[in-house]
C-alpha cells in the first residue's frame, strides 16, 4: 500500500511562521492544475506495482481550489493508478475558505477527510501569526463541517509567545467541545527567512520559550488522553479508528509519491524532491520532463530515518527489524547507545520494541539524534 501527496502551492496570504513553498499570486492556478495532472501521468510507471491507499492535498492552501479543480486531479489519479476501494482522501483547508456552500460541495466530492488549519481559537494568536481567518470563523467552520464530514482533523499551535497555560488549556477545551476525532498539534518553531524570525530579531515579538512549549505539550498529552485520544505520533492525536492513514504510512516507511512543486517522494531506497519554483515547475513539466532531484539512501541513512520516525510513534523501533534489515552491527550500536537513555527513564523496551517513555516524549527527536549513526557502512 502507498500514498500520493499533491502539493497545492498557493495561499491567500503568508503566515508569519510558515516556511513551506507557496505563492500568494493565483494567476498561474489553471496552468498549475494542468501541470499536476501531467506529472501524475508522467510518473505512473513508478507506481505500476503499487496500490494507492491515500491521497492527500497539502500546501499551501488546497482549499483555494474549487471542487471541480480538485475533482480533476482526483480523476487523474484514478486514471493512472490502482486505487483501493475505500481510499482516505484528505484536503487541508483554512476556515476562511470553508463557507457552507464550499463544505456542501466538498461533501459531494470524493474528499472524505478534512484537515482544518485552526491553529488557535484566540484572536490575539491569529493576528500574531497573520492567519487569514478570525476566531469566530474558526469555530463556525468546524461546526458546519461536522454536519457533513465524520473524519475531521484540526491543527493547533502551542508555545506561542504570550500564550499562558490557561489560554492553552482553553484552546484544547474549545477543540474538544466540537467532538472532532483527530487533532494535530505542533510547537511554534522559528524558521529562518520567515517574518516571525525578523520580528523576534527586532524585538517586536518575544522569543519562543522552549520551557513554555514543553509545559504546553504535557498539558496537551494529559488533556487529550483524558478525552479518549491516542497520542499515536508525537504531534498527532486520534480517537481509535481515526488515525491519519496518510501520515501513518509516512512513519511506517511506506512508499509515497509527491506531486507538485517542492513535493517529496520516497520509494524505500531513494528520496526525491521537486523544484520549489512554480514557474520553473510548470515549464519543465510542459517539456514532458520531471523537475526532480533524487538521492539514493545509504543503509546508514535508512537506519537513521527508521530510528527517527519509529521513536516518534506508539509503534516504536522494532529491534528484530534492525537486526534483519540493517544487520548485527547496527543492532549492537543501537542497543548500546540506548542503554543510558533507558537508565535515565527516557526510553524503554517492550515486546522487542524500543519506545520513548512519557518523560522522554517531548525530547524524542533529540533522543533519536543521539542514536543516529554518522557512518558504519
Amino acid at each position: 500500500m502507498s500514498g500520493i501527496y499533491v502539493h497545492i502551492p498557493f495561499c491567500k496570504q503568508a503566515c508569519h511562521y510558515c516556511d513551506f513553498h507557496f505563492s500568494t499570486n493565483l494567476g498561474k492556478k489553471e496552468a498549475m492544475i494542468l501541470s499536476l495532472i501531467k506529472e501524475l501521468e508522467l510518473r505512473k510507471d513508478e507506481f505500476r506495482d503499487e496500490v494507492v491507499e491515500t491521497i492527500y492535498f497539502g500546501g499551501g492552501t488546497p482549499s483555494v481550489l474549487n471542487t471541480a479543480e480538485i475533482d480533476q486531479i482526483i480523476r487523474a489519479v484514478y486514471s493512472n493508478y490502482t486505487v483501493v476501494a475505500d481510499p482516505e482522501i484528505t484536503l487541508e483547508a483554512n476556515p476562511d475558505d470553508l463557507s457552507k456552500e464550499q463544505i456542501e460541495e466538498l461533501a459531494k466530492s470524493p474528499i472524505n477527510r478534512l484537515s482544518i488549519g485552526i491553529q488557535s481559537f484566540f484572536e490575539e494568536d491569529l493576528k500574531m501569526m497573520n492567519r487569514a481567518h478570525n476566531a469566530q470563523e474558526a469555530a463556525a467552520c468546524i461546526a458546519m463541517a461536522k454536519l457533513y464530514f465524520d473524519n475531521i482533523s484540526i491543527d493547533l499551535i502551542y508555545g506561542i509567545p504570550g500564550m499562558t497555560n490557561e489560554r492553552w488549556i482553553s484552546n484544547i477545551e474549545k477543540a474538544l467541545v466540537f467532538g472532532v476525532p483527530h487533532i494535530s498539534s505542533y510547537a511554534l518553531t522559528v524558521e529562518p527567512k520567515t517574518a516571525l524570525k525578523t520580528f523576534i530579531d527586532k524585538g517586536l515579538i518575544p522569543p519562543v520559550d522552549d520551557e513554555l512549549a514543553e509545559a504546553h505539550f504535557h498539558i496537551l498529552v494529559q488533556k487529550l488522553a483524558e478525552a479518549g485520544f491516542v497520542n499515536y505520533e508525537i504531534s498527532n492525536f486520534g480517537k481509535p479508528g481515526y488515525f491519519s492513514r496518510n501520515n501513518t504510512a509516512y512513519w511506517q516507511g511506506k512508499k509515497y509519491l509527491g506531486i507538485g512543486p517542492s513535493a517529496h517522494s520516497y520509494d524505500g531506497l531513494r528520496r526525491g524532491w521537486n523544484i520549489n519554483n512554480n514557474a520553473k515547475y510548470i515549464k519543465v513539466i510542459a517539456q514532458n520532463e520531471l523537475p526532480m532531484e533524487t538521492e539514493v539512501l545509504s543503509i546508514t541513512d535508512r537506519y537513521n530515518e527508521y530510528v527517527m520516525t519509529g521513536l516518534r510513534t506508539i509503534w516504536g523501533v522494532s529491534l528484530e527489524r534492525i537486526k534483519t534489515e540493517f544487520g548485527q552491527k547496527f543492532y549492537a550500536y543501537l542497543t548500546q547507545q540506548a542503554q543510558k537513555k533507558i537508565e535515565d527513564g527516557l526510553l524503554y523496551i517492550e515486546k522487542d520494541h524500543l519506545l520513548v517513555s512519557k518523560k522522554g516524549k517531548f525530547l524524542s527527536d533529540g533522543i533519536a539524534a543521539d542514536l543516529f549513526l554518522v557512518n558504519l557502512s
